[in-house]
């Protein structure tokens, strides 16, 4: 049971996709931090201002206006569309990423399918010779 757990845990492919979660993982949150750091803020100044973390719809009190980490704390019904907004942004940068990479490794696959297989070397003269004198010798039987 040992050997076979072995066998299961040290695998080739299981390794290769645990380091691809793991790395996967750790590209979502530097996409995760760009979205919130980098594009929000200049989208912000953009639109005036608006800090979208902080967008939100107060389902009590829709004219009482807290912080978003206030009404949080409250135990308000809030939907924060403001988050959902730059976690849309994010996702749709980690995609994009994600389909890139994924045409680029499809693109090597095919080009390694395409290449067409190399010729058989031509047979050497001593090859050529032994294939005659065989030739002869058959002819005489």
């Amino acid at each position: 049971m040992i050997k076979e757990f072995k066998e299961f845990a040290f695998k080739g492919n299981l390794i290769d996709m645990a380091v691809g979660i793991i790395i996967g993982g750790a590209f979502g949150t530097v996409v995760k931090s760009m979205v919130e750091n980098l594009f929000m803020p200049v989208l912000g100044k953009i639109t005036g201002g608006i800090n979208f973390t902080e967008m939100y719809l107060n389902l009590n009190n829709p004219d009482v206006k807290l912080p978003y980490k206030d009404a949080l704390e409250a135990g308000q019904p809030v939907i924060g569309y403001g988050q959902f907004i730059t976690d849309l942004i994010a996702f749709i940068i980690l995609a994009f990423a994600v389909f890139i990479v994924v045409k680029k490794a499809l693109g090597s696959i095919k080009k390694e399918e395409a290449k067409p297989d190399p010729a058989p070397p031509a047979p050497s003269k001593e090859e050529l010779l032994l294939t005659e004198i065989r030739d002869l010798l058959a002819r005489k039987s």
